[in-house]
């Protein structure tokens, strides 16, 4: 224990107390390098870990080491190499260091004063963190990531009862004095100092000649080490899949997996580093310790990405910035389209010159720490965080209704990272029309009308900027999605632009797929889609995408390629390509079913379904054939999660570029029903027809007033001069596809059979006893309204009084999936199916789509009405309802409470009645987070109103929510730009 003045005698002998996560074996390999250091410099260690002995014990031969066998986390329990099991990961967690919580801290607590330590450092074990701090032993965090980061989106879209681990991990972590962070790091809020360190690495022993001479294998022989983590068993590796004369490597292959011959198993206990120095390159899954020890060797790293696991967009961004990183899809690495990509590897030239001596620079540090010295970080505590990770961590664990007390030091954390991922150009500030002259510098428009758009013209911009770096030598400081996109377009041809915003619910959200009146708003956020038609021969092929045609001998095939900007923020590849043959079967198109299963199959990739989707179902629904190739660029700024529609602004956007620049034309309404295909059959997201519709059919600053049986517009609504909406952004991402939505779906289908049943059957009572019944129970009348409804076609034709009076008494509150199918046989919607062992809720399910179809249809009738106070609370306590119907649903959320319970108390805070500003809020689309929508009165002190709410809830949970506001027009009113460049123009002319 430390001096009563803070200080130990410098050069007495340390003990110190190393825990280290038995995630992975990057941990063990880098902690073991700061063990050496501090064992070398006279102290004693004893590592906590559930790593094995040999990581240790092959590098560090000294009695001052001490291992002590215990697991007090367990990382991510992956169900493949390349797959994180996300609710597994929680529950194992909860397993391992929640329910015996306690008795870990008690008996830690008394170990480490038993050993009398002076110094706890962590890697990256939170519970070790207090366990220290109940011990009176200083603490101190060695890492590159922290697991309530790791955690924060699997609470969120797997594990929602498990939300409070999020939180308490933060706790523990922030007992810590400080963080010694590692290079490639992620966002960590929780830690209040941070001191930087160079790579930790191992240091090879041998020489590339030694280790190549001892393996016998010649100086002529290309080498790539394969290292998954000892997770190849079950891949069927072939001699085929690399190049002739290569040979792999293979880290920690299991005894009983046959190899071919030119594929070499690793000894087990193998020391990697001097492999990785003999090798001309590596395969494998981006972790702290290859990543770090491919740039220490600068070896070329082929990687293939990781689903759900946060920690690898910052690793892979470190790697890919000193040019060390060439990523490998994943169905290449599964069938074994491995050559293009290790010949492409053993071209880079990886430039890292940074430090290497970050084991001996963190043991300096924790020696100075132990002896008393204090480390304060030039920089704002927990600066770099993504803009959800910090929302998550305390909103999770916030009780409904009360509000948790956030440490000042979690609360001052940055959003480093920008919110939109629209294309990267300059800000949309500036003079419109002089930019107008600016994009005529730069192409020609053929076709079509910017309308004055500053998003489009930015766009054209970046379009006008990406021929300029085709062209020139400065691609080697760009990013890669945009090194990509500058070499998509054949810029002597003709380009397609279309356009289409996202939109905000103001009424009618989930009642659309019950049948719904639904008023939307097209918002001013919009995703643009650049579309060009290419002579196969002609196109520029990714390296992979060629080899791939030459090993089929398919080339000049038709290849569609497709680039996405913004892909970093939501951690998917920026690119995919796919042969256009792909999607035909025996000189047909595939099922829906089978490409819902192609884009499946990788994660990282699966984002394609919503651009390449628009494919086959053009393919299926209109007979269209595509025998030129297809370059596609995507560049979105309606945010991803936010409830806005993105998905559908991409769907919209993507079809109406690509059926423009193949001369078809779609009207937007139809081209809304074909695009809801790509979304229910393809991506497998059961969502109604709205969306689309609101992106594709309409206007700026109007409502689109639709009926969804199936998609039915009534015209648009001129929102009123004195209303204004604003959506405010929760940070709780909200996501179509994900099981709350779909369960209430199902439940509300389930409550439309029992419906029709139950009437069916008292149609036929009342039909057969009509000579004898009750007149007053079984009118003429009655009998007639009992057989409509017995063919009820969607739930929202059924009304309130008829709801309540007849129906409401027959309706479970919730039932079993096994129990409906055994009495139903089935629901009746396509877009879902039921789960026999899934518990549903069906009254609330099904009382909201009936119930909100009437709360529209007066929302509308008020608009029109005259203006006064009175028609403005009334709009506003339908949008309450709405909303509160919505949580009655399941389908609030913490985050989107908070926000309409501060317009509340903005509402009812004014002095006198004529004062209202803002009069109600809901939140919109598919509900589990996302964005409110708000309604106000069109006035300047209603804007500052929303800016105080902005603040307020920033100072409630730490993030900022962004504000949507302002309007623009639909795909259909937008229409398509087709684009020359000038330059060839001129060049042509000439």
């Amino acid at each position: 224990m430390a001096n009563e003045d803070g200080a130990k005698e410098a050069g007495k002998p340390l003990v110190f107390a190393y825990y280290i996560t038995g995630h992975g074996f990057g941990h063990a390999t880098r902690g073991v390098e700061v063990v050496n250091h501090l064992i070398l410099a006279g102290h004693d260690v004893h590592v906590v870990t559930g790593a094995p002995d040999f990581v240790f014990t092959s590098q560090v031969q000294s009695p001052r080491l001490f291992l002590r066998k215990l697991v007090l986390d367990c990382g991510v329990v992956q169900a493949d190499a390349l797959t994180v099991d996300r609710l597994a990961s929680l529950e194992k967690y909860s397993e391992t260091a929640v329910v015996p919580r306690d008795s870990i801290l008690a008996t830690e607590a008394e170990w480490l004063k038993s050993i009398k330590a002076d110094l706890v450092v962590s890697d990256v074990v939170p519970v070790a963190c207090r366990a220290a701090a109940d011990a009176g032993i200083p603490a101190v965090c060695v890492t590159n990531f922290s697991w309530d980061f790791i955690y924060a989106e699997y609470v969120v879209v797997a594990g929602y009862h498990h939300r409070s681990i999020v939180w308490q991990i933060a706790e523990d972590y922030s007992h810590c004095q400080f963080l010694i962070r590692l290079p490639g790091y992620c966002p960590m809020p929780a830690f209040r100092d941070v001191v930087d360190v160079p790579l930790v690495v191992r240091r090879p022993r041998k020489s590339r000649k030694e280790v190549r001479q001892e393996m016998g294998i010649s100086e002529d022989k290309k080498v790539v080490i394969l290292n998954f983590g000892g997770q190849t068993i079950g891949w069927n590796l072939k001699e085929e899949f690399l190049p002739p004369g290569w040979i792999c490597l293979v880290c920690g292959a299991p005894d009983e997996q046959e190899l071919p011959r030119n594929f070499w198993k690793l000894a087990k206990d193998v020391y990697t580093p001097d492999v990785m120095a003999a090798s001309d390159c590596m395969l494998g899954k981006i972790g702290y310790g290859t990543c770090s020890e491919a740039l220490a060797y600068k070896l070329p790293f082929v990687f293939v990405r990781r689903d759900y696991f946060n920690e690898e967009p910052f690793l892979r961004n470190m790697l890919e910035y000193h040019q060390g990183g060439v990523e490998m899809i994943r169905r290449d690495l599964l069938v074994g389209h491995w050559r293009p990509y290790l010949e492409r590897a053993t071209t880079l030239k990886p430039s890292y010159d940074g430090g290497m001596d970050g084991g001996e620079v963190a043991a300096r540090i924790l020696q100075d720490t132990a002896h008393g010295k204090n480390y304060r970080s030039d920089k704002v505590s927990g600066a770099r965080r993504l803009r959800d990770a910090i929302v998550l961590g305390f909103q999770l664990q916030r009780a409904p209704g009360s509000d948790i007390s956030i440490p000042e030091w979690y609360a001052n954390a940055e959003n480093e990272l920008g919110f939109r991922t629209g294309s990267p150009t300059a800000s949309e500030s500036g003079d419109a029309s002089f930019r107008q002259t600016s994009v005529s510098d730069d192409f020609d428009i053929l076709h079509g009308d910017v309308m004055g758009l500053p998003d489009t013209i930015n766009f054209l911009k970046s379009l006008a900027e990406l021929h300029a770096s085709s062209v020139s030598d400065s691609e080697k400081n760009q990013i890669r999605e945009r090194k990509a996109a500058a070499a998509l377009f054949n810029w002597e041809e003709d380009i397609y632009v279309a356009r289409a915003p996202g939109r905000l619910d103001v009424i009618g959200g989930i009642a659309d797929y019950s049948g719904s009146l639904v008023l939307q708003m097209p918002i001013r956020e919009a995703c643009h889609v650049a579309v060009q038609r290419i002579q196969p021969g002609k196109q520029r092929l990714w390296k992979h995408a060629q080899a791939r045609q030459q090993a089929k001998r398919q080339e000049n095939a038709p290849v569609l390629q497709i680039v996405s900007y913004g892909s970093e923020l939501s951690n998917r590849g920026p690119t995919f390509d796919m042969d256009l043959s792909d999607f035909m079967d025996g000189g047909q198109p595939i099922s829906y079913e089978k490409a819902k299963h192609f884009f499946s199959q990788d994660t990282s990739q699966r984002w394609a379904a919503y651009v390449a989707g628009t494919i086959i179902v053009l393919m299926k629904e209109l007979n269209m054939r595509f025998e030129s190739s297809i370059s596609v660029l995507v560049s979105s700024a309606v945010p991803e999660g936010k409830g806005v529609s993105s998905s559908a602004s991409v769907e919209v956007a993507t079809m109406s570029a690509i059926a423009s620049a193949h001369g078809k034309c779609i009207g937007p309404r139809n081209l809304a029903l074909l695009c809801q295909k790509v979304e229910n059959y393809v991506v497998g997201a059961p969502c109604g027809v709205m969306d689309q519709m609101a992106s594709a059919c309409g206007e700026a600053n109007k409502l689109l007033a639709m009926v969804c049986q199936p998609a039915e517009v009534l015209g648009l609504v001129d929102i009123p001069i004195h209303i204004r909406f604003w959506g405010i952004d929760s940070g709780i991402r909200h996501s179509v596809g994900g099981a709350d939505y779909g369960s209430v779906r199902i439940g509300a289908f389930m409550g439309r059979k029992i419906i029709t049943s139950s009437a069916s059957a008292m149609a036929s009572q009342a039909s057969s006893n009509s000579n004898g019944a009750n007149p007053e129970e079984f009118g003429q009348h009655d009998i007639g309204l009992l057989k409509a409804e017995a063919s009820l076609d969607y739930l929202c034709n059924l009304a309130p009084h008829r709801y309540e009076h007849i129906y409401v008494k027959n309706l479970p509150e919730s039932v079993s999936g096994e129990e409906f199918l055994n009495k139903y046989k089935d629901h009746n919607d396509s877009a879902t199916v039921i789960d026999g062992k899934y518990v549903y809720a069906v009254k609330a399910a099904a009382r909201h789509p009936i119930y909100e179809n009437f709360r529209v249809k007066a929302f509308k009738a008020l608009l029109t009405s005259s203006s006064s106070e009175e028609q403005l609370v009334a709009l506003g306590e339908l949008l309450y309802q709405c909303h509160y119907s919505y949580s009655a649903c399941g389908l609030g959320s913490d985050g989107t409470d908070r926000l309409v319970q501060l317009v509340q108390e903005i509402q009812h805070s004014r002095s006198t009645p004529t004062e209202g500003t803002l009069y109600g809020a809901k939140i919109t689309g598919g509900g589990c987070g996302g964005t409110i929508c708000v309604l106000g009165k069109n006035n300047a002190q209603s804007s500052q109103h929303i800016t105080q709410i902005q603040k307020n809830y920033q100072n409630a949970t730490g993030y900022k929510p962004f504000v949507f506001e302002g309007s623009s027009p639909g795909a259909g009113k937008f229409g398509y730009l087709k684009i020359r460049s000038r330059v060839v123009s001129n060049q042509n002319k000439k």
